[in-house]
């Protein structure tokens, strides 16, 4: 916005303000110069006071509008933060003009004069564009020939920036209203159940309403008439209005609940799904206790939340609208002076709200990374055990729930400020109410009936009021959570496998062709560069090469995990990517070296992800992967429970039974990743004999670091710092030399003389003592001991 048509408008709109409130208080002041009235002042039948509160607000706004235009860039940052000035100023002109009106009426019982109830509404009007005036100057933005380019950005971005501006405001407040109606719209299926219970709610509601009205009628009866025929009448129907308005609440409530149940199961479905068709590398970056507070923390308090205060809110709305309209029908003076307190518990309502809403997310957040900590502390106890941590660890977590602590004390002082104040108010409403009602019953303008009528009302309604304050914050504390919710549901994977391809026969050749590579959570890290090479089908391959060499990367690709930054991964001469998500993970199957079993069967984890699982079908598999025997050990055999990640059984047995979940499938393509590294030489021997035996068959990539494993192999690639150095079988690369003999030269010596050399075939200690190399390669190595 413009400075100068900002100024303009508010110019013209104060002028009009003084003129049109001048004219309209001129016929007010029955034949009286200023001088006089304001020398006999009397607050009962002059209007001078609100001619003088016209003048007070027309020279705030004359001083905002003269401190824009001569400062375009600190003047509108200087209105935004005086906000709640202008807020009460605005409110305290129009309560005392509520007061004004009451005075006047007990000079004048029946107000009919045209000019004064065009003051009094040309007042709200004005207050209304006083304070639209003093937003719109607050919004203003620095000319670009005043500031210069880089000043008028700077600006902006500190506007953009700024909580309290009223575009960003704004957009939190639409954001938030339309965070609620997207949740009200997973009610949709439930409109039904939601349509009985608002009608048991009006139901509810009315007898509630009534109750107080029929108390001042039995009084009437005792007090005034002295009737016992109108008191028993008036105790009978507040009887049947008790107990009817108590068994259709019962059925509103537990509508509401059954309701609200249902949408939080249907939340976390919702959210389950997106999370599990999302990229790899999206749980790359999120943190599993992160994503885990979101799916069961977050969604409760959602679905809990909003099924309370929705509830709440629309029983104390409706119940309020009725409350106000037997308070005007009672005495529209009263009602007067029980609204003048609403707008400012309203304002301390909606300071509180945002505020509560702003710690309920830090909250949320600071609770997600205690979670989390427990959780990576609790599924990696033996690790902490091992290394006798659990007090570091516990009080690591102890710090994290410090965090939410004092998050939590902000909430609790600012809960506490929000109750002083509100309490304040209603007692100064309701010592009004009983003063200047008293006076209404001494002046017999309303019968003590009706003034218990109304005060009983007035508690009602302040019961309502305040309700209605504390579903706000309440809901505010459920949108900080719910947006989190839906900011998972509503997520686009970023790698979409929408691949159609399911061809019938698969030969089973893989090409990778000038792959470049690297992971989304460190893009300027190449993992891999350059890289080219085929699997063919009825091979073994073995991808060898120091740690961090980029092996692994090459099995996430040809799993298609991660999208690649140049190049292709052909299968069959086809994209992998452009094959059907289900279909290629039926046809390539990997094994890593540490498998991760699911709290389940055996049984069911040999036959995980397939349709059917015959029983015949995975003891062969278990066989082949030398596992039966084991398994027929244990005590419920295959139904035994593999624990959580595989926890009831050892490091061997748990590789066992992912080669054999492998298996089952008989897979064109097969990846095994240091899949035997926990196997005993026997038992390595075996599945070695099940897989080479039928390898025409099968595409096999091996990334294996024992000699034993490697040499076998029909092909062997070497990588080094995401390269390919070396390719070629076991003797051509021993006769080449380069890195692979390096290597194999290491591990040879390493073994021969039994210390723990740090240059295996992977880089690690733990596979210097596997295996047993062949006596001719060890004399073959034996001249070259002295350059390692």
């Amino acid at each position: 916005m413009r400075a100068w048509v900002a100024v303009a408008g508010t110019l013209i709109f104060i002028g009009m303000d003084v003129t049109l409130t001048t004219m309209l208080y001129e016929y007010n002041r029955h034949s009286r110069t200023i001088l006089q009235d304001l020398k006999h002042f009397n607050i009962f039948n002059s209007m001078l006071d609100i001619w003088g509160s016209c003048l007070y607000r027309s020279c705030l706004l004359l001083g905002a509008s003269i401190g824009v235009a001569k400062n375009t860039s600190y003047g509108p940052k200087r209105l935004k933060g005086s906000r709640i000035f202008i807020i009460l100023v605005c409110l305290a002109i129009g309560i005392y003009a509520l007061v004004k009106l009451l005075l006047y009426s007990e000079v004048r019982k029946t107000v009919k004069d045209p000019w004064f109830w065009g003051l009094f509404a040309w007042t709200y009007i004005s207050l209304v564009a006083t304070f639209s005036f003093w937003q719109l100057l607050s919004s203003v933005t620095p000319a670009r020939d005043t500031l210069g380019i880089n000043s008028e950005s700077r600006a902006e971005a500190e506007d953009v920036g700024d909580p309290s501006s009223p575009g960003v405001r704004g957009k939190k407040e639409e954001a938030s209203a339309a965070t609620i109606c997207k949740l009200l719209s997973y009610t949709r299926p439930d409109v039904h159940f939601l349509v009985v219970a608002f009608f048991f709610l009006l139901l509810a509601a009315l007898g509630e309403t009534f109750l107080p009205y029929y108390t001042g009628q039995a009084i009437d009866g005792i007090v005034i008439q002295k009737s016992m025929d109108q008191f028993s009448k008036a105790v009978v129907i507040m009887a049947f209005l008790a107990i009817g308005s108590s068994f259709t609440a019962g059925i509103r409530g537990g509508l509401f609940t059954l309701v609200f149940a249902r949408l939080n199961i249907r939340l976390r479905n919702r959210l389950f799904r997106s999370l599990v068709v999302q990229e790899m590398s999206f749980f790359d970056e999120n943190l599993t206790g992160d994503i885990i507070s979101r799916l069961t923390s977050d969604t409760t308090i959602v679905s809990d939340l909003v099924s309370q205060n929705i509830n709440i809110f629309l029983r104390n709305l409706v119940k309020a609208t009725g409350v106000i309209v037997f308070m005007f029908s009672l005495s529209w003076q009263l009602s007067l002076v029980t609204f003048m307190g609403f707008p400012i518990i309203m304002l301390m309502s909606d300071v509180y709200g945002k505020y509560y809403k702003k710690l309920s997310k830090e909250v949320q957040n600071a609770l997600a990374k205690a979670n989390n900590t427990a959780e990576e502390t609790i599924s990696a106890m033996r690790t902490v055990r091992s290394f006798a941590n659990e007090e570091a660890e516990a009080d690591v977590y102890w710090e994290k729930l410090q965090q939410v602590y004092q998050l939590n004390k902000k909430e609790a002082m600012a809960y506490t400020y929000y109750v002083w104040s509100n309490g304040l108010t209603l007692l100064i409403v309701q010592v009004s109410i009983l003063y200047y009602g008293g006076h209404l019953v001494i002046t017999e303008q309303m019968t003590s009936g009706n003034l218990i009528s109304f005060i009983i009302y007035e508690f009602v309604l302040g019961d309502c009021m305040e309700s209605i304050g504390s579903v706000y914050s309440g809901l505010m504390q459920g949108v900080g959570a719910a947006e989190k919710v839906f900011e998972f549901i509503d997520r686009q994977p970023m790698m979409l496998n929408d691949g159609t391809l399911a061809p019938s026969q698969l030969e089973g050749k893989l090409e990778f062709k000038n792959v470049t590579f690297a992971y989304r959570t460190r893009p300027s890290s190449q993992v891999l560069q350059d890289v080219s090479f085929t699997l063919h089908p009825g091979k073994v391959t073995a991808l060898v090469g120091p740690s961090g060499s980029g092996k692994s990367s090459c099995v996430n690709i040809i799993e298609n995990f991660y999208p690649l930054q140049e190049g292709q991964v052909l299968l069959d001469g086809q994209p992998i990517d452009t094959y059907q998500h289900k279909y290629l993970h039926s046809v390539i199957s990997l094994v890593s070296q540490e498998p991760v079993l699911f709290a389940r069967s055996i049984a069911k984890n040999i036959s995980y992800g397939l349709d059917s699982d015959p029983y015949e079908l995975v003891v062969q598999a278990a066989q082949n992967a030398n596992a039966h025997t084991f398994i027929m050990e244990l005590q419920d055999g295959y139904h035994t429970e593999a624990g959580e990640k595989g926890t009831q059984l050892s490091g061997g047995q748990k590789q066992r039974v992912a080669i054999a979940r492998a298996l089952i499938r008989n897979p064109p393509i097969l990846i095994l990743d240091e899949a035997t590294s926990a196997l005993d030489a026997e038992s390595e021997h075996a599945i070695q004999k099940a897989i080479y035996g039928h390898v025409q068959n099968h595409t096999v990539l091996v990334i294996a670091h024992r000699l034993s494993t490697v040499e076998k192999a029909h092909h062997i690639i070497v990588l080094d710092k995401g390269c390919v150095v070396q390719q070629g079988t076991h003797q051509q690369l021993m006769e080449e030399g380069g890195l692979y003999y390096k290597l194999v030269q290491r591990q040879i010596l390493g073994r021969e003389t039994g210390t723990e050399d740090s240059c295996p075939l992977d880089g690690g200690l733990a596979n210097i003592q596997r295996g047993s190399p062949k006596t001719g390669l060890a004399e073959e190595l034996k001249k070259g001991k002295q350059t390692c």
